[in-house]
């Protein structure tokens, strides 16, 4: 019952006593004493009062995000970002590394406590840590956190991260794939607040999907919904992808895809940015044929129309089945939005259903490159506030059970 009275005042906005009466159909009493002990332990806040309807203004409620923080981790394929966050998912104070993940789980998750170590020694006055959520870019069972068959992380299958982390620092730990994570993030604290059906589609240097139906994130069976990385584009395409199978979107679409391409385009000459950048640093990458084409380039322009064609492509038939009211995009490749997303908008309006995309919309998300950490701790806060985990956090808050 207090888990509920939570949940509905942190993403509903019900503020009052009565509001939640209406909505659960408790009775006023049992309410009201849930709302005082959720006052008591710190979770929920007085903010002033409503308006009246003719009797005493009533007094409304908010859900007090200060009252503890979580650690929200995004693993990358290159980098690894740490953020210590208020339970609202707000960042507190962010750090990043570049890292190799393919270093392995010891040697990374040692470099991501050392992280979590110097946030905390940086914030000594920072309200107690209560959780930690990671997003890691693969497939992950997030009822044991562990990775399941990753094609890119090799020694990380099925790896104990959740326990890894849970002995080091005393609390609970939330293991998912990354993406999953950030449409969680976009769904709490992003463009589709308010939503109850979207996509969150990252494009960085893999591609992945994230969908929320009903206003719930949809894992899946076995974790893996949403992996349109390995959706088959092409069938004649000789692109090979590191799944091990050919004409996948991620050989198309993706940072790494973008970057060979730059690459290739950079040694014949075909791209002068480019090629000078291959110059002056030894290699090119996606993000150099965004600066490129953002100053004109047309090679580079027509790499970017052409990698947002191919996912409009595959994003057509995901939308044709499940519907959804909102595409978000978001990942490295996605800072390049003003010259990908008209080609990926095009493909999908004209090729997707009527009624599909009637009312669709295709946005940038709104947390940039932190979308990873905001989504990974706003997983940690979901399983702390839900009716498993709210005792335990209670019981850090104040000592006593709820």
């Amino acid at each position: 019952m207090s888990a509920t009275l939570v949940e509905l005042v942190r993403t509903q906005g019900l503020a009052t006593t009565n509001d939640l009466c209406d909505a659960t159909g408790m009775g006023r009493t049992v309410v009201a004493q849930r709302i005082g002990h959720l006052l008591e332990v710190g979770l929920l806040a007085r903010r002033g009062k409503g308006r009246s309807t003719g009797g005493r203004a009533p007094r409304e409620l908010r859900f007090h995000h200060e009252a503890a923080t979580v650690f929200g981790v995004e693993v990358g394929v290159t980098s690894v970002m740490v953020g210590l966050t208020s339970l609202d998912g707000a960042p507190l104070e962010v750090r990043e590394d570049a890292w190799s993940v393919t270093r392995g789980p010891e040697e990374t998750l040692a470099r991501i406590e050392a992280m979590m170590r110097e946030i905390l020694a940086a914030r000594p006055d920072a309200p107690p840590l209560a959780g930690i959520g990671v997003g890691l870019p693969c497939p992950v069972e997030f009822a044991s956190g562990r990775p399941v068959s990753p094609p890119i992380l090799s020694g990380w299958d099925d790896y104990p991260v959740r326990e890894w982390l849970a002995s080091r620092f005393g609390v609970g730990v939330w293991v998912d794939n990354e993406v999953n994570a950030m449409a969680l993030g976009e769904l709490r604290a992003g463009t589709a607040r308010g939503l109850d059906d979207f996509i969150y589609v990252k494009v960085g240097t893999g591609i992945g999907a994230g969908l929320v139906s009903a206003g719930r994130l949809h894992r899946g069976a076995q974790g893996c919904a949403g992996d349109i990385a390995h959706l088959c584009i092409d069938p004649a395409s000789t692109r090979q992808c590191r799944c091990g199978k050919t004409g996948c979107l991620q050989t198309f679409a993706s940072g790494n895809a973008l970057g060979r391409t730059a690459t290739r385009l950079a040694k014949s000459g075909e791209s002068r940015p480019l090629a000078r950048r291959l110059a002056e640093a030894g290699e090119v990458t996606a993000a150099d044929v965004s600066a490129a084409a953002a100053q004109g380039d047309p090679v580079c322009l027509d790499l970017l129309s052409t990698a947002g064609e191919r996912l409009g492509e595959a994003l057509t038939s995901l939308i044709n089945i499940f519907n959804p009211a909102l595409v978000v995009v978001g990942g490295g490749v996605s800072m390049a939005g003003d010259l990908l997303l008209p080609s990926l908008r095009k493909v999908v309006y004209e090729r997707s259903l009527p009624l599909a995309t009637r009312d669709l919309r295709v946005a940038l998300s709104e947390h940039a490159d932190r979308a990873g950490v905001v989504g990974a701790a706003l997983t940690a806060v979901e399983e702390l506030l839900g009716p498993a985990h709210l005792d335990e956090l209670t019981t850090l808050l104040t000592g006593k059970a709820s």
